[in-house]
């Protein structure tokens, strides 16, 4: 039996080494391919080569001026969203009073808002002609005021990606040994002091992975910027701009750029999270007690928290209270006059209306079960061959993660827009798979991720055992590592669905009439202005967030 187990592990290695080879093959076709397509016709006109457009692109302020907007309102919103999420976690962790579990889920409730959804909750409740602006006019207010802009734009971004910093920041203070603070406590540090020489050192690794996805996540935004932003671009709708204009050649240089500024900035900051000096965490030892107030603080903390949580939840009550306003029967007043499920009974009703919501549940259904997949065999392959080969796969696997939407979105475009098979391009655009392997490809860090986490804790005398028994590596995969990887792989696909499902930066590239997702025909409707449809449609999309985080925080239980 043993030389039995030292023989398939010979003969493992070696598939492992091949099938790593394969799937990286793979994935360079899907991830690496159409950036370098990209990079190709940026310095081509015509077939032939030109720097023509790189000029242009060097000349012209305009394209100066988004690529530095695009880096302060990043910088901007990673500090708006820290100054929101980490006084909350602190508050939410350390403290003890009334209602603190249920307020602090509702909390963290932004997060299920998908990008376009949010934005437009936040048009309808903030806007000029919002449900803010009419309270204060009806009671005599002549505030006016335009939603619109770089201010409009944080706003919405500090509201959306706080959440990251709540998360993380919660996350790290739970794991915090109470014996630091003890220690620094008998050694006469007062709580200022204690905070900024013990605690915050301690958070140092939560604060910088938050900063790190708030920084891209915020580089990579075009719902906000898109509907607020007017004549205020930043290089996510410059490149669109650009594309709707017919000049694809500069389209393709500004996408490079925006590659080149979110590696250069995921670069640094890993860099900078590198060279800082910080404390560990998650160690274990005593568990840092939660404060208890006098009974009237507790209460107090209970008000001002269930207000702070009210205040988060506005956009989707907004959106909620919006889709039962008939079409055109709300005008001038402060509230709706009229409530009713008409928006439910025309959308249900018409199948023309369904289309986009069907469209977007199958899209989103192949995207996952394939990214799920790929993930897998990446993340199983990376750590069988490991070396420079498992590296590379899971250095494929996480670049997606890196590069804005936009960017993949035009390289996709520019990628398959000809047919040439014997390139490995294909006519798809146009057709109902562009849309989904665009999904995939956004897809594949959630569920690649998932997977390695996976992975790496499970122990590898099971698949070894399994293996002495005569199961086939197919048996083992199927038998022994997926059901003992079933909660992260279900965690994945969760993030995965819920992201494509909700999609608008790439979908608004690469969509058709009869492929149109349902964050399309949100826009849509709300350019016909059609907002009790259009809010409708977010309500939808916000109840299938809710269900897929439902699903995800039972992951354990499966």
């Amino acid at each position: 039996m043993t030389a039995g187990v030292a023989s398939s592990r010979r003969f493992g290695a070696v598939g492992a080494s091949s099938g790593a080879a394969l799937v990286a093959a793979l994935l360079a076709w899907l991830v690496g391919y159409p950036l370098l397509i990209t990079l190709l016709a940026a310095v081509q006109v015509d077939g032939s080569f030109s720097l023509s457009a790189v000029s242009e692109f060097g000349r012209r302020a305009d394209e100066w001026m988004a690529l530095w907007r695009s880096i302060w309102t990043s910088i901007a919103s990673v500090v708006l969203a820290a100054a929101v999420g980490v006084p909350l976690a602190f508050l939410f962790e350390r403290a003890d009073f009334p209602g603190r579990r249920l307020l602090g889920a509702l909390v963290a409730l932004p997060v299920a808002l998908p990008p376009l959804v949010g934005v437009i909750a936040f048009l309808f409740l903030y806007g000029e002609s919002g449900f803010v602006a009419r309270l204060l006019q009806a009671m005599g207010f002549g505030v006016r005021w335009r939603l619109q802009g770089a201010g409009a734009i944080l706003l919405v971004h500090a509201y959306s990606m706080y959440v990251y910093f709540y998360l993380f920041t919660r996350a790290a203070l739970a794991r915090i040994d109470g014996a630091y603070h003890e220690a620094a406590t008998a050694l006469g540090c007062t709580p200022i002091r204690r905070l900024a020489r013990v605690t915050l050192p301690l958070l140092r690794p939560a604060l910088a992975g938050a900063a790190l996805l708030t920084f891209m996540t915020a580089l990579a935004s075009f719902s906000a910027p898109y509907i607020f932003g007017g004549g205020f671009r930043v290089m996510t709708t410059q490149i669109v701009a650009s594309k709707l204009n017919g000049d694809l050649a500069l389209a393709h240089v500004e996408t490079i750029a925006l590659a080149a500024l979110a590696l250069a900035a995921l670069v640094a900051m890993r860099w900078v999270d590198t060279a800082a000096p910080g404390g560990a965490t998650g160690l274990r030892g005593a568990v840092l007690r939660r404060r208890r107030p006098s009974a009237a603080w507790r209460w107090l903390l209970a008000v001002v928290c269930t207000a702070a949580a009210g205040v988060l939840m506005l956009p989707h009550l907004t959106l909620l209270l919006l889709s039962f306003v008939p079409p055109d029967t709300w005008t001038t007043q402060a509230l709706p006059p009229v409530l009713d499920l008409g928006n439910y009974t025309i959308l249900f009703a018409e199948p023309e209306r369904l289309r986009p919501l069907v469209n977007s549940l199958w899209m989103a259904g192949v995207a996952t079960a394939l990214a799920v997949a790929l993930g897998l065999l990446a993340a199983r392959f990376s750590l069988r061959a490991g070396g420079r080969l498992g590296r590379l796969l899971e250095g494929l696997v996480a670049l997606p993660w890196a590069i804005p939407g936009t960017v993949f979105a035009i390289a996709l475009a520019a990628t398959f827009s000809v047919s040439r098979p014997w390139l490995g391009r294909f006519l798809w655009i146009g057709t109902p798979w562009i849309l989904p392997l665009a999904y995939l490809v956004r897809s594949l860090p959630v569920t690649g991720r998932a997977a390695l986490a996976g992975l790496r804790q499970l122990d590898p005398s099971l698949e070894e055992a399994a293996a002495a028994l005569g199961a086939p590596p197919r048996r083992r995969l199927t038998a022994v590592v997926v059901p003992l990887l079933r909660p992260a792989l279900v965690a994945g696909a969760a993030l995965a669905f819920l992201t494509a499902a909700g999609d608008f930066v790439t979908s608004i590239v690469l969509y058709t009439y009869s492929t149109r997702p349902i964050s399309i025909e949100v826009l849509s409707s709300l350019r016909l202005q059609q907002i009790g449809l259009a809010a409708t449609y977010g309500v939808l999309l916000m109840a299938l967030s809710a269900a897929v985080f439902l699903v995800w925080g039972r992951r354990d239980a499966v």
